[in-house]
């Protein structure tokens, strides 16, 4: 009998990296997701195939068993592969009854934005993987990928959560946030997917500076979320990038791309790739399309 299971994307507005140091941060899970369909087969093994967006297939191998049980990664030179497998054997460690009490699986993923945009191809595939097996989406992401769990509850929740880590444990909780001016509130990508682990790494060499902002940043976000003009919108905004700029020793994306752009520009989640949220009170568009990005998604377009 064919399962499916879908999880929601993400956009982490506020509080990155510092909220792996305890601080508060605001994220939306988005329009966009991905599903998983797994039906029942034979020989032991799991064929795989995940599919992009406009239906090409990103991803296609067969992954045995064994290889699971025994998190037999370092022969495969594909590391999408090898990844999988680490996946799939840490969730095979929560619940080895799904490979012990099987005689082999037909998956498929699908993911309804385009892979590069980073709206969160792992979250989703780890929140998936764990509504299936009915295991603990955090303990699964914990033990894989790693990273601070906000995608995770994004991909759970349809409405838009602040997200801490309390004595390293993962706590959210979903607040309303519907503001008059959203309409005047758009994403960009920019064109290159960032690597996470890659941009965690920097912010660690500046963690102890990092840690002295969070109590300011935590009242940055409830200055965001409870903004009732666009102008403090922007105000909270604007100071939260500066704070970031500060800690990571680098621009903001508007000093270094967009200095002559009449707006606010923040980044969201990894600095320096995936989307930018930008706030103008007339469509910008054409100013982003004429320096080359061409998707820019409203937040009604882009935001559950």
């Amino acid at each position: 009998m064919k399962k499916s299971f879908y999880s929601n994307g993400k956009l982490l507005i506020t509080g990155e990296y510092l909220v792996l140091d305890g601080a508060n941060a605001f994220a939306l899970p988005t329009r966009f997701g991905q599903y998983l369909h797994v039906e029942p087969s034979e020989g032991k093994l799991i064929k795989w195939t995940s599919f992009d967006v406009d239906d090409s297939v990103w991803f296609d191998d067969v992954i045995l068993f064994n290889d699971i049980i025994s998190n037999n990664k370092q022969l495969h030179l594909n590391t999408i592969k090898s990844t999988l497998i680490e996946v799939l054997h840490e969730a095979f460690k929560l619940n080895p009854d799904f490979i012990h009490k099987s005689n082999g699986y037909t998956i498929s993923t699908t993911l309804t934005f385009a892979k590069k945009w980073g709206l969160g191809t792992s979250s989703t595939l780890i929140n998936n993987i764990s509504n299936w097996l009915e295991i603990d989406a955090f303990m699964l992401l914990k033990n894989s990928f790693g990273g601070s769990g906000y995608d995770i509850a994004c991909a759970k929740n349809n409405s838009p959560i602040i997200y801490t880590i309390i004595n390293n444990n993962p706590t959210f909780k979903t607040v309303d946030f519907n503001p008059d001016f959203k309409d005047a509130i758009y994403f960009v990508y920019l064109n290159k997917k960032q690597n996470s682990k890659s941009a965690i790494a920097n912010y660690l060499n500046n963690k102890n500076k990092a840690i002295k902002h969070i109590k300011e940043i935590n009242t940055l976000t409830q200055n965001v979320i409870n903004a009732n003009t666009l102008a403090n919108f922007n105000l909270a905004l604007e100071k939260h990038e500066n704070i970031l700029s500060d800690i990571l020793e680098l621009q903001t994306i508007k000093e270094s791309l967009f200095l002559d752009f009449k707006g606010t520009i923040k980044s969201l989640g990894a600095w320096g790739g995936d989307f930018i949220m930008v706030i103008a009170k007339e469509n910008p568009a054409v100013y982003f399309k004429q320096k080359g990005y061409n998707t820019i998604l409203k937040y009604s377009d882009m935001i559950l």
